[in-house]
């Protein structure tokens, strides 16, 4: 009860800075249909309720089970078992992320289904895994971190070239699915395979290392498994729809919420099932948890599963809809400037508070034994972080700003600044502009957005509506290898 009651505290802190930010601009700046406001509210008490019990699952159940057979893996010391064990584990835990469900969602509404969310259910996950075992496989063979992240980002640039000269909308979608793949269910199940990996190493320092990287590892998998499927089977034909804001009745305030309970109730046994076979499996076949562990684990992936579904009916029934129609207002004011300024403010202040950042810093912080504090890991990411959406909007503004002109600088800067840091800030680094795509940004902040790409006549929703998940991952390394070479100089 005591866990239950600390993340509700905490997810409350993550959502009422937003509430009161909507609020204040409802009643000065941009007044919106209130039936859509009373949903949002609604929606946001939901989806705390939801948040809260889902990471008490994680803590009791998906954790355990990932530290365990991180752990079991590795004794096995067959190499072809360890990358076998943790490919299939990182498709099925990419799979059950709530935040890539709403972006391929969010894809196929936008497209009128023209781009299936089953096939980017197939290839995003599949991607994932790959570079997880090859994340895994660096690890068991004593890779330099910085030489894997050099070539694999090397191999993005390059097909991110291609892509952007073919199909402009692809490299949106492409790097949108790294950050909404590494959310609130792969992020501290993928920490805690690493943990178990690293308890098995003699060597102190290197244990240390390896404690981080894998997350950054996999999220490069969705990345080039979108563009390699849009370079082999190009989509080249698909509608798109006009983003309106809701008109809505006073008396529908709850109808959207038991409208959407069905699809919540079907995607959260879908997305979870995998997973609790895959414990079911490896506890007969590589690891015997005893009875208390064994039944303390289901009890997690239950909890686990209702705050998924709870997550899904507060974000589908009202969260989103309000993020949506506050961009939509904002890009319709005379005055762009407020775009640009409320982009800023919302991106710092839902980072500053996001649950998946607060899970990075404080192995951060455990793992460095206090020396990088975990306020200064936050407040940088907070900068990066809404400087990441302000460009995100200020590219919807300028037609001739385009992703490929953000992401190219940003990247190329990282993989320089990856030479100059101690190689424990490399993993971090890389972990960092995963974990900085949570929930609330794969969410509400992908509403406002595309809301905002909306609100002109003529854009794209694909190819400006998204590209924002991308910039905010990007800044997420960016800032926290600029932060590593700041502690590297304090250093020395």
């Amino acid at each position: 009860m005591n866990i239950l009651v600390g993340y509700l505290k905490n997810n409350t802190q993550a959502v009422v800075p937003i509430a009161i930010i909507v609020l204040v601009l409802h009643f000065t700046l941009v007044p919106l249909n209130v039936p859509v406001v009373l949903r949002f509210l609604v929606g946001a008490i939901t989806l705390i309720v939801g948040l809260s019990i889902f990471f008490v699952g994680v803590d009791i159940g998906i954790s355990p089970f990932g530290t365990t057979t991180g752990s079991a893996l590795v004794k096995t010391n067959k190499l072809w078992l360890f990358l076998l064990g943790g490919g299939l584990l990182g498709f099925f835990v990419s799979m059950a992320e709530p935040g890539l469900v709403v972006l391929v969602n969010q894809i196929e509404y936008v497209t009128a289904g023209g781009i299936s969310a089953r096939m980017l259910l197939a290839v995003i996950p599949a991607g994932f895994a790959f570079m997880i075992a090859l994340g895994f496989a660096r690890v068991f063979l004593h890779l330099s971190m910085r030489l894997f992240f050099a070539v694999a980002y090397g191999l993005v640039l390059v097909l991110a070239w291609l892509t952007s000269r073919s199909s402009p909308e692809f490299l949106a979608i492409a790097f949108d699915s790294s950050g909404s793949v590494t959310g609130i269910l792969v992020v501290p199940f993928i920490m805690a395979l690493a943990v178990g990996i690293s308890r098995m190493r003699k060597d102190s320092k290197q244990a240390e290392e390896d404690s981080f990287g894998l997350i950054g590892a996999g999220a490069v998998g969705p990345i080039l498994a979108v563009m390699i499927m849009n370079l082999v089977k190009p989509v080249r034909e698909y509608p798109l729809i006009t983003l309106e804001p809701a008109q809505a009745e006073l008396g529908a305030v709850m109808a959207p919420f038991w409208g959407v309970t069905p699809a919540a109730v079907r995607d959260s046994f879908i997305a979870l099932l995998p997973l609790a076979v895959s414990f079911l499996v490896l506890q007969r076949v590589l690891f015997k948890l005893d009875e208390r562990q064994f039944r303390r684990i289901l009890k997690g992936f239950l909890y686990t599963l209702l705050g998924t579904f709870l997550f899904f009916m507060g974000v589908n029934g009202g969260f989103m809809e309000l993020g949506g129609e506050l961009g939509f207002h904002l890009a319709s004011l005379d005055n762009k400037v407020w775009l640009l300024a409320i982009s800023f403010i919302l991106g710092f202040v839902t980072i500053a508070a996001e649950p998946s950042v607060y899970v990075l810093t404080r192995q951060i912080e455990d793992v460095t034994s206090g020396y990088v504090k975990r306020t200064v890991v936050v407040a940088a990411l907070a900068l990066g972080v809404g400087t990441a959406i302000f460009l995100s909007s200020l590219r919807i503004l300028v037609p001739g700003l385009t992703l490929w002109h953000i992401l190219l600088p940003g990247y190329a800067i990282a993989l320089i600044l990856a030479r100059f840091v101690p190689s424990l800030f490399v993993g971090m680094g890389f972990d960092a502009g995963s974990v900085a795509t949570g929930p609330l940004t794969t969410t509400f902040i992908l509403a406002f957005t595309q809301g905002a790409a909306g609100a002109f006549e003529g854009a794209d929703l694909l190819r400006d509506g998204l590209g924002m998940i991308a910039l905010v991952a990007m800044a997420g390394i960016v800032t926290m290898l600029a932060l590593g070479v700041v502690f590297r100089a304090k250093s020395s």
